[in-house]
């Protein structure tokens, strides 16, 4: 699938796919074929493009308007100069690629066929179509509401007026199959391949695989610790003392660890020290057209003080709204456990055993589809608050949805630990909140997608089969690429995430009473691991790359986490009979200790943090010489530049 680097006419090969809507105006698509072929000395993006075929299963329903994108591999090396991409050189470090330079890199040979990966090449050409700017046009051939201004970007502009449906970088079947097999469809004992991951998907993929691998390694320890205290019954649930201590101290080194371990996968990936590119706004972003002092450029403006006016007075309002009836709800779920507490009360039975758990696991549902609901309406309302950036739209959508996910899933069992202070009906929650959710996340994670992906792709083939027979069931490209426009959309590592942090929570703050939790979130993250690389393989479309240099908010998500376990760890704690004894006649006293104790151990995590560098230092030297060797070489360049300046003026 990679362009041939030979130096004559390149044969083509398509890596990125764009679809136009069906009834699309001929002078929009000529219009924009001849921007994207266009060179770059002309304003244009310098790539090849061609329109897909009918197919042998052509269909009257189907859309005409695919077009496969590709470019020469001189185009694709002067393109990843132009978005820094960094590469191996010659002495072992990482560098940014420059055209003069590339027989340094280590891995360039001959033409520098095989030198980047393929989700380089298509990432690079997403970042040349999002670059494709307007230049004279005031609108969209064809189109006069699509207005345009010098500098818009016109895949943008297409994208937020529905002119153009989708872009997608397309599968490779081979390379495809290759990572498949060495990932999920043999059962083995071993690590992912995590740059086998990185060269198919990129970093960001990656670094999310990378973080739930070491996120289960890590649960191993306390599973370990776990067992013992659940093999053994031991039912005087008060001896969780030690179990709380092991807590706070791994929850705090973990995500220290974490930091390093990422640092030197983003380091080995060329993320580390690359330049994070200028961020341009949002499709759906619209205001008033304006002057953006930043770039000399026309773009839209919109008022700040408007976009806050939004955030607080209907956001923040709809969000306080949410807790109140996830409150609501959870003092229904407590009626619900005391109507049938005292059912069980006044006839204990096996039936009646059975019913103690239906509560709880109706609530486990409810609150499942709550997080659901709450979701559509907080991506509607970060929306409509009209985020310039897409980070920006990215943190806020995140803080809403951490905040009221971790009130609606953890509230109940704060209730229970601290207001109630029934140690058997919190670890009786705890459990039932914890499987249920797990059997939910799968089937709607694993087993859905699994199907509903086998009935397309049985659908896309027996179309075919009814033109020519297919010895071996494998797609032509056409047919290939419209299967694939078809797949789901894969909307990025948001909900990943989000189920890491929910699981990272439950075992954080109140396994200690459930030792078991670890065991149980272990076994889901190495499901976690199969159903994530089969969805990723096989029922979403590639997501283009992403090259990140670490797990971004999600890190201050979790370190924060960490925070609140510490806290509630100590106070349960200070809630054992076993301390309590230590205070038979003072609780002004046991407070007091309880909460010097917290404060102490904040204080020694905050030092940790400082103590272990986020950097291991091999890199931070490596990182330090190429600053040097960057400012001695400007250095030079000047005192070269010097003398021809000095004989000009003279």
């Amino acid at each position: 699938m990679q362009p041939s680097a030979d130096s004559g006419a390149p044969s083509f090969n398509p890596l990125v796919v764009l679809e136009l809507v069906s009834d699309i105006k001929e002078e929009a698509v000529a219009w924009l074929l001849s921007r994207i072929r266009d060179p770059q000395q002309s304003g244009g993006a310098g790539l090849l493009v061609e329109q897909l075929g009918p197919g042998v299963g052509a269909e009257k329903k189907d859309n005409p308007n695919l077009f496969l994108v590709g470019a020469s591999w001189e185009r694709l090396l002067s393109g990843a100069e132009d978005v820094g991409l960094f590469k191996e050189y010659s002495d072992g470090s990482m560098r940014g690629f420059t055209c003069a330079n590339k027989h340094n890199f280590k891995d360039f040979q001959g033409d520098g066929d095989g030198f980047l990966s393929l989700a380089e090449c298509q990432y690079i050409i997403k970042h040349e179509l999002d670059t494709l700017r307007a230049k004279d046009e005031t609108h969209i051939p064809g189109y006069s509401h699509a207005k345009l201004y010098p500098g818009k970007s016109v895949i943008r502009r297409m994208l937020s007026k529905g002119i153009l449906i989708q872009m997608f970088p397309l599968h490779h079947k081979e390379e495809l199959k290759r990572l498949s097999f060495s990932w999920y469809k043999k059962v083995k004992l071993s690590l992912q391949p995590l740059d086998d991951i990185r060269h198919y998907y990129g970093e960001g993929q990656a670094l999310y695989f990378g973080f739930l691998e070491y996120f289960t390694f890590a649960l191993v320890p306390m599973a370990l610790f776990g067992v013992p205290y659940y093999m053994f019954d031991w039912e005087d649930y008060d001896k969780y003392v030690v179990f709380a201590v092991f807590n706070v101290v791994w929850c705090t080194i973990i995500l220290e660890l974490w930091k390093r371990f990422s640092a030197s996968l983003a380091y080995h990936w060329g993320t580390l020290s690359r330049k994070k590119a200028f961020e341009e706004p949002r499709p759906g972003f619209h205001g008033v057209l304006g002057f953006n002092p930043v770039t000399g450029r026309e773009e839209p403006l919109y008022p700040n003080a408007k976009r806050q006016l939004r955030i607080y007075l209907v956001s923040l309002p709809f969000v306080l709204l949410c807790l109140y009836l996830s409150l609501y709800v959870m003092m229904i779920y407590f009626q619900m456990e005391g109507w049938v507490l005292s059912i069980h009360d006044q006839d204990p039975s096996f039936w009646t055993g059975v019913l103690l758990y239906i509560p709880s696991i109706i609530y486990a549902v409810v609150i499942e589809a709550m997080n659901l609901v709450y979701r559509y309406g907080a991506e509607f309302l970060t929306e409509w608050e009209n985020h310039r950036l897409e980070s920006s739209y990215q943190n806020h959508l995140v803080l809403k949805v951490l905040v009221f996910n971790f009130f609606n899933c953890f509230a109940s069992l704060f209730y229970i630990a601290f207001v109630m202070q029934d140690m058997v009906l919190l670890r009786q929650s705890l459990a039932t909140l914890l499987i249920t959710s797990q059997i939910l996340n799968q089937i709607m994670e694993a087993f859905l997608p699994y199907w509903l992906q086998r009935r397309r792709n049985k659908k896309m083939i027996r179309k075919v089969q009814k033109r020519r027979t297919l010895g071996d069931k494998e797609l032509p490209l056409a047919e290939q690429v419209r299967l694939e426009a078809d797949m789901s959309t894969y909307l990025g590592t948001f909900d990943d995430y989000l189920e890491l942090f929910l699981l990272f929570g439950y075992v954080s703050l109140f396994s200690c009473v459930y030792p078991l939790a670890a065991v149980l979130v272990v076994l889901n993250n190495i499901t976690e691991v199969y159903s994530d690389a089969f969805k990723m393989c096989h029922v979403f479309k590639r997501p283009f790359a992403d090259p990140a240099a670490n797990i971004g908010v999600w890190q201050l998500a979790f370190e924060t986490m960490s925070v609140i376990a510490v806290v509630t760890n100590c106070a349960l704690i200070g809630m054992s009979p076993q301390v309590k004894a230590y205070f038979p006649d003072s609780e002004t006293q046991l407070i007091l200790w309880t909460v010097a104790i917290e404060h102490g151990l904040l204080a020694f995590k905050f030092i940790l943090t400082f103590l272990i560098p986020d950097v291991p230092k091999h890199i931070q030297i490596k990182l330090a010489r190429i600053e040097f060797e960057s400012l001695e070489a400007l250095k030079k360049k000047k005192m070269l530049e010097a003398p021809e300046l000095s004989k000009s003026f003279q």
